[in-house]
């Protein structure tokens, strides 16, 4: 039976195709044989127990500038009637509007697989699912207090200020430990959030590289190694870094191999995590990246072993 597969992803027209992990995806599972449709996260509906979606069935071509082809005008679709797999891509930040859409997914969630479960993704944010495995971290803490972090800079010299719901390295700040600005970085982010923000112990090592590491379905499927570019500490490829191959060290196996049951467990099936000098300073579970690159270094296909690992939830539930 043809795979029939709706993915919830940004507008398509807008992405890099070089880069994008979503595009990779639905690249496979048309090789494969199924059926794409593509909608916004607001183009969701929900009425009466079902939830639906105006969604336009399209084709892929791996062809920068000329990568899809809409194949029919726009209707509405009823998720759990017509489609298998939902994919959940659409970019932070994780703001209402996304923990909304993982509440309407949730709905059906027992009728069509959503990739990856809605309610785990609702519940593990990237920089607080990580607070679980806090051997594996560098010194990190959660406050809105300046008091707070005037007291964990003392103890830990230079750090790292950045918001709990960013992403791409927005507003992450480096503050060493005879800046002056620290007072007014916590009075703008108690302006402009009401969360909480994270401080992190400055790790050094960053100038080496931060590294992506995939894990589908709970096991390392390959890294790459992110260097920031000059005069800068994010290495986040959106941010201007730059991406080099890597093998896994035995710390970073044993980081995989810790997080990976619990990752399985919460049908997060498709994960990326980062490392810096053996640190775990994230779990992103929202719309993870990094597989073109690693695939491209490694000559491995990461979208073809995230389609065997839905293939086998798929047929589990059958």
């Amino acid at each position: 039976m043809t795979l029939r597969v709706a993915v919830q992803m940004d507008p398509i027209e807008t992405i890099n195709i070089g880069g994008d992990s979503t595009f990779a995806l639905m690249l496979e599972a048309q090789a494969r044989g199924a059926t794409l449709v593509h909608y916004l996260a607001g183009d969701l509906s929900a009425e009466n127990g079902r939830v639906r979606a105006k969604a336009r069935p399209l084709k892929v071509i791996n062809q920068p500038g000329a990568h899809f082809e809409w194949l029919g005008e726009a209707r509405t679709v009823d998720l759990a009637d017509e489609a298998d797999v939902v994919l959940m891509r659409q970019d932070p930040p994780f703001d209402m509007g996304y923990i909304t859409a993982t509440h309407l997914l949730e709905q059906i969630q027992d009728r069509v697989l959503v990739v990856n479960d809605p309610a785990e993704v609702r519940n593990a944010p990237e920089k607080l699912f990580v607070l679980r495995f806090p051997d594996l971290m560098p010194p990190t803490l959660v406050t809105k207090s300046l008091e707070e972090a005037m007291d964990f800079r003392a103890r830990h010299g230079a750090i790292v200020v950045k918001p709990l719901y960013g992403n791409a390295g927005t507003a992450v700040f480096l503050i060493d430990e005879k800046d002056g600005n620290l007072p007014a970085l916590v009075e703008l982010f108690g302006s402009v959030w009401r969360e909480p923000f994270m401080v992190q112990a400055f790790l050094p090592s960053v100038a080496d590289g931060d590294k992506r590491i995939v894990l589908v379905d709970g096991e390392a499927a390959g890294g790459i190694n992110r260097l920031p570019k000059k005069g800068e500490i994010r290495s986040n490829l959106a941010a201007g870094g730059s991406a080099q191959p890597t093998d896994l060290t035995p710390r970073e196996q044993e980081i995989c191999a810790r997080l990976g049951p619990e990752l399985k467990r919460r049908g997060l099936i498709f994960v990326g995590i980062d490392v810096i000098g053996g640190f775990l300073t994230e779990i992103n579970v929202t719309s993870p990246t990094g597989i073109r690159a690693i695939d491209r270094f490694n000559g491995t296909n990461t979208p073809a072993r995230i389609w065997d690992a839905i293939k086998a939830r798929l047929d589990a539930r059958a």
